[in-house]
């Protein structure tokens, strides 16, 4: 597994690669502090470099820019950086000496407010930063700065274990759920798209977590990713994953090529899973631009289409996908990558919304929302049961 996390608490099979590195003082006798960098993306495969993070300014600027992405990371990435920032970033420990509590929270929460301005859509940010206000801003027994900014430091690292945790039980959930339906003697072929492993989460991944515990247990005959256009995150992350997992029988594919794939190379045994940004309480589910294509070809040959996503992406308050707001990219993005001329209109949407009619199931770290006896997907139900 290619393994991102922080201390010596996790380790790399593959030992090459981690998405973040996060190192919290061990000293109980010196207030918290903590060093976080950050893999950047934008230079894989052929380069390996880490970006320090020093700040929420940091850390804003590696999420907007995509050299980290992924709906999971992005959330671990806001959290730790707003840890840093706060205890060991010294323009800000200067801003904060002489300060009461009440006052630290208010620069907290401004701090908060300015991360989830970074990327729109995915819904993971916004909720990590609502669950460090209810469970630490919230808390009155905490009536000293150091008291404040230890339960800080604490429940960020805690965010970061819990998250590789999570990913885990998704991939098991997954397996479960998808091996119940092919015999026993049966392997599985996956197709998935953009990047859902380890370089999108803080360690094993949702979609392609999925994979690698179907090829720990030998259950998986073959897996093909998407390019994914225009960023390429498939053919330059998650091949490089899967490469480096060794997973069987490995394909990359143009997103074009995906009706022609399943048309002369699908079968009973074919399977789609995909992660996800937003989740609404209908089901109708955002995840990086090409989804919903994959989607529909998958129910034009019968393929089971799966998302797989962690329990925080389920956002209920949204009742369609008709309430997202999908961030839309930089046109140079897309006309870079395309050597298209520099002088070409385009529309760079970075995100499309599958309706749930598309949908197989949801899988998250609590199980699996299946479809009603009347067909639907009650994501919502399901928040309200599990939580």
């Amino acid at each position: 597994m290619l393994l991102m996390m922080s201390s010596d608490n996790s380790k790399s099979s593959a030992n090459t690669l981690r998405s973040l590195i996060f190192t919290p003082s061990t000293s109980a006798h010196s207030p918290p502090s903590a060093t976080l960098s950050v893999l950047d993306q934008l230079l894989l495969p052929h380069e390996t470099k880490y970006i320090p993070i020093r700040c929420v300014q940091d850390a804003w600027s590696v999420i907007r820019t995509m050299q980290i992405r992924g709906a999971p990371l992005i959330a671990i990435v806001a959290v730790l950086g707003l840890a840093v920032d706060l205890t060991s970033y010294p323009s800000t420990i200067r801003q904060l000496e002489g300060l009461g509590v009440d006052e630290i929270k208010r620069v907290i929460v401004e701090k908060m407010e300015y991360l989830k301005t970074s990327r729109p859509t995915a819904v993971n940010v916004f909720n990590a930063m609502e669950e460090l206000s209810t469970t630490i801003l919230a808390d009155s027994s905490l009536t000293t700065r150091e008291e404040l900014l230890s339960a800080l430091m604490t429940h960020a690292s805690y965010m970061l274990e819990r998250d590789v945790s999570d990913n885990r039980s998704i991939g098991s959930h997954g397996a479960d759920e998808i091996l119940a339906k092919v015999d026993e003697r049966t392997n599985v072929r996956v197709i998935t798209i953009c990047n859902t492993g380890s370089l999108a989460t803080a360690g094993w991944g949702t979609a392609l977590g999925v994979a690698r515990e179907l090829c720990s247990r030998g259950r998986m005959e073959g897996i093909a990713c998407l390019e994914t256009r225009p960023y390429n995150q498939g053919s330059r992350l998650t091949a490089y994953e899967i490469l480096t997992e060794k997973m069987p029988n490995p394909c990359l594919l143009c997103d074009s090529m995906i009706s022609s794939y399943l048309a002369t190379k699908g079968s009973s045994n074919t399977v789609c899973i995909v992660g996800a940004d937003r989740v609404c309480a209908n089901g109708d589910t955002a995840n990086k631009i090409g989804t919903f294509q994959l989607a529909i070809v998958a129910k034009e040959f019968g393929v089971d289409f799966y998302v797989a996503s962690p329990f925080t992406t389920l956002d209920v308050k949204l009742k369609s996908g008709k309430e997202i707001e999908i961030e839309e990219r930089p046109p140079g993005e897309l006309l870079e990558s395309s050597g298209a001329p520099k002088d070409m209109k385009c529309w760079n949407p970075g995100f499309d919304v599958t309706p749930a009619a598309y949908i197989t199931g949801i899988i998250t770290e609590k199980g699996v929302v299946r479809r009603s006896e009347d067909g639907t997907l009650d994501v919502e139900g399901f928040v309200e049961k599990m939580s």
